[in-house]
């Protein structure tokens, strides 16, 4: 698969039978929209669309960035922002086939979730371990 940022091809990586696609160029990483309900299911959450649904619809946000093309359908996807303190900017794909972060962006938005009041779910606490495993994040 090619890199939406820099046109690369990607590598996956594969942890507990999630397979992400890592670009190692630009250090960028896709998540499919099975790979996030692989995800969600391994966390036994109901309502696996949920979540990306949520994201497809947040708002457009405002960048000088170039938008992105999905690299499933090559439409151009969404910029839209995610957690808080910085805002994260992250490209989704409005046909729901996946998201893409920058390099850093996972890391940021599990160092924001970390820093959040310890009222995290079981579940919560998985996605942070999960990410924070595949990345390496520091929290």
């Amino acid at each position: 698969m090619k890199c939406p940022a820099c046109s690369n091809l990607m590598i996956v990586v594969e942890h507990n039978q999630i397979e992400l696609d890592y670009c190692t160029n630009c250090r960028g990483v896709w998540f499919d929209s099975e790979e996030l309900e692989l995800l969600l299911e391994s966390m036994n959450l109901e309502s696996l669309n949920l979540f990306l649904n949520n994201i497809i619809n947040f708002p457009e946000a405002k960048s000088l960035e170039k938008k992105r093309r999905c690299p499933i359908c090559n439409q151009k996807m969404k910029k839209t922002t995610i957690g808080q303190q910085p805002e994260i900017f992250i490209d989704v794909c409005q046909e729901g086939h996946g998201l893409w972060f920058d390099s850093g962006e996972v890391g940021q938005l599990i160092t924001q979730l970390l820093e959040k009041p310890s009222d995290a779910t079981d579940s919560q606490g998985r996605v942070i371990t999960f990410l924070g495993e595949v990345f390496r994040a520091r929290g």
